[in-house]
């Protein structure tokens, strides 16, 4: 059976943070855009959560962030730290030159089904679930559109433009034959969730001691906690048993040890293989990556999500009236690789420094009775809490909206 055809001005794989942003911003600027999504829902648990206060800034310039704010979420204004038996607080965000002084947790599915809901009403906006992007297809020289699986056969789309931000193990990138740049990471981490009671602590924090490091999110009625392990180390952590890692869990919060037993199977724990990498040329003649496929980050700081919606801001403002006119010239694809490598590179640096000071040094059971340079600044003048909220909260380069239909 001859595939399906059909054409858009650009087709974005990938219905994630940068892909859904993507489409959004271009079809309210009078953009054909065509967003294929491979599920057939957002609903995957233990994904970036956090909306920072650079991404609620995106949200107001659209018009959408009262709505935005009317769904589900928790507000979190101040980071801390425990490291051994000292508490002391990292981050905070009171201070940041923005609307929203907080970072929003709020389940990655509410956060894309807004987006979607958004871009709805826009007569240029089509998004395509079930439909993966699989093939490259080229003519003259330069990516001319993607030919998609979908559950009704394959879908061949005709598009001035293909932007892959179809994430950390994308396909397109990989068709493309785009070189990765590996930075390294030592860990991966354990994704878990249990449930949370009114006597329990208040505050989003992260847990350094004897070896180990979690990071506990507070989700109001449940605790997202990322539980770190060296790179690889998850065959050893199940080969000592559930039991085992349930103790480990409960050292690090002696207050949920009466809660571990929620965590029935190693089902109830997800893994994510942490990389931190970044393409050396995001772009080809049709072709554009962007978000995870143009660059992996680590989880610290909760950081990518927001930089994939910056991306995807840079890239609307810079490819939206090209694309109006007809076919976005590679110099155009440049420009958006141009803007967006100097916070992704400072952003990487960061949290290889974070990971190669902090966390390989705890995982390898140094002392965590002496706090690392940064955090001992910190507890000394409280002032300094501003400046990680600042790289946190905004990132090295925010961008604002400033594409819009004429």
């Amino acid at each position: 059976m001859a595939p399906e055809r059909i054409e858009a001005a650009c087709c974005v794989a990938g219905g994630g943070p940068a892909g859904m942003m993507l489409g959004l911003l271009l079809a309210r600027g009078g953009v054909d855009v065509l967003v294929l999504e491979k599920h057939g829902d957002f609903l995957r648990d233990f994904r970036g959560d956090t909306i920072h206060p650079s991404t609620l800034e995106v949200m107001h310039e659209l018009g959408l962030l009262d709505a935005f704010l009317r769904l589900p979420h928790e507000q979190i204004t101040t980071l801390s730290g425990q490291v051994g038996a000292e508490m002391l607080q990292i981050a905070d965000f009171r201070h940041l030159p923005t609307r929203c002084k907080f970072v929003a947790l709020m389940p990655q599915w509410d956060f894309l089904a807004f987006l979607a809901g958004a871009a709805k009403p826009y007569p240029g906006f089509r998004l395509r679930m079930r439909s993966e992007a699989t093939e490259l297809i080229e003519a003259d020289g330069r990516v001319a559109g993607v030919r998609a699986k979908t559950p009704d056969g394959m879908l061949e789309i005709r598009a001035r433009l293909v932007v892959a931000a179809d994430g950390r193990h994308s396909i397109l990138r990989g068709l493309a034959g785009l070189k990765v740049m590996d930075l390294g990471a030592p860990m991966d981490v354990l994704w878990l969730r249990l449930s949370r009671r009114a006597s329990d602590p208040a505050q989003t924090l992260g847990r350094f001691d004897g070896g180990r490091i979690m990071v506990m999110l507070n989700r109001g009625s449940y605790w997202q906690c990322a539980f770190v392990i060296p790179k690889g180390g998850i065959e050893a952590v199940r080969a000592a048993g559930l039991p085992a890692f349930r103790e480990a869990v409960a050292r690090m919060a002696p207050y949920l040890a009466d809660r571990v037993g929620e965590l029935a199977s190693w089902d109830d724990v997800k893994l994510l293989t942490v990389a931190v990498d970044r393409l050396r040329r995001w772009h080809r003649p049709g072709l554009l990556c962007i978000g995870d496929a143009a660059h992996a980050m680590s989880p610290i700081g909760g950081v990518g999500i927001n930089l994939a919606i910056q991306d995807a801001v840079a890239a609307a403002n810079l490819l939206g009236p090209s694309l109006l006119r007809g076919a976005p010239g590679d110099d155009v694809l440049a420009a958006v690789q141009r803007r967006r490598i100097f916070p992704t590179a400072m952003t990487q640096r960061l949290q290889v420094m974070v990971q190669n000071r902090v966390i390989s040094p705890v995982l390898a059971g140094a002392s965590t009775t002496t706090l690392p340079l940064p955090l001992r600044l910190i507890r000394r003048f409280p002032i300094l809490t501003r400046l990680p909220a600042r790289l946190l909260g905004l990132g090295f380069l925010p961008e604002h909206v400033r594409f819009h239909r004429a």
